[in-house]
């Protein structure tokens, strides 16, 4: 099977080539990074033309966790727009045939609806992710028109926060989970407290990039110009995630403190994943406790070997 993938130097997309590589070794893959290929640049695709490709796994956005969306939306705006509608016009023009793979995100639902994909182009985002949030509704917008028109075929998958190992280190904010990882390994090392952001109340949902790439692969064939929710099903408080990862790392609970100043998105967010369920019976991800336990031996192991 010959498979492009955008965004291939990203977390996902590290996890996504080494498991294809893995799991299905006969696959020819070919994922340019940003310097070789600027999806902002009008037919930047073109140069990758001369294979027709069964499967596209489109997985580049310009994007960052923490409040980097508060601060950029305008440049969030053109710069995601750009590289979408230039990977949809290469897909419509160069490879018709393949099927377009891609991520929708959870903060493009609205808060107030159910967690369910029905759900995910009604309502109002979260104020301070909207930008993002509607550049991933016009991607499944834009698709959509083109799978109407020309009989193009696509999946869109939503995840919940991913975790797992080999995450980013190099100063880019983190997602929440591997922040307070950071912020409480540091503490035990110093003893001084570690601040998260918040009062420790608002939950979160993760699932392990393992997890979510087994699902993936196993409804690939069953999601046909739709979406699907991939989460775990349940969500903990931030308070809990940070007594759990005191546990592992034998940190006393007594260096986490609350900043209750500062951002901290969406009260809560769990994905209904019932439709998933129902399409993967077999479906069961893994503990949060075995989740943990790779992400933060992940995270000492590259402190370590700095």
């Amino acid at each position: 099977m010959n498979i492009f993938i955008t965004g291939g130097s990203g977390f996902l997309g590290r996890h996504l080539i080494r498991s294809l590589k893995r799991e299905q070794g006969d696959n020819q893959i070919t994922s340019p990074n940003s310097s070789e290929c600027n999806l902002t640049i009008k037919d930047s695709l073109n140069d990758y033309s001369f294979i027709k490709y069964d499967r596209i796994y489109h997985l580049a956005a310009w994007t960052q966790a923490g409040d980097f969306c508060l601060k950029h939306p305008g440049e969030q705006w053109l710069i995601n727009q750009l590289i979408n509608t230039h990977v949809l016009d290469w897909w419509k023009q160069k490879q018709p045939q393949a099927k377009l793979i891609f991520m929708g995100t959870s903060c493009s639902y609205d808060p107030l609806l159910e967690l369910k994909e029905e759900n995910y182009m009604k309502g109002i985002p979260t104020t301070s992710l909207y930008t993002y949030a509607l550049t991933k509704r016009m991607l499944l917008a834009g698709a959509n028109a083109l799978h109407l028109q020309y009989n193009m075929n696509y999946s869109c998958y939503i995840p919940s926060t991913l975790y797992g190992g080999d995450y980013h280190n190099d100063g880019r904010q983190m997602h929440f989970i591997f922040d307070l990882i950071r912020k409480i390994y540091n503490s035990k090392v110093t003893k001084e407290k570690a601040l998260l952001w918040g009062d420790g109340s608002q939950r979160r949902e993760l699932v392990h990039v393992d997890d979510f790439l087994n699902a993936m692969y196993n409804t690939a064939d069953k999601v046909n110009n739709d979406l699907l929710n991939i989460g775990a099903g349940m969500d903990y408080s931030i308070q809990e995630f940070a007594q759990s990862i005191c546990e592992y790392l034998e940190c006393p609970e007594e260096l986490i403190d609350y900043d209750t100043s500062r951002y901290v998105g969406a009260k809560s967010k769990l994905l209904d994943i019932n439709k998933l369920k129902n399409m993967y019976k077999e479906y069961s991800p893994r503990s949060l406790k075995e989740g943990l336990k790779d992400s933060i031996d992940w995270y000492k192991n590259s402190k370590s070997n700095k």
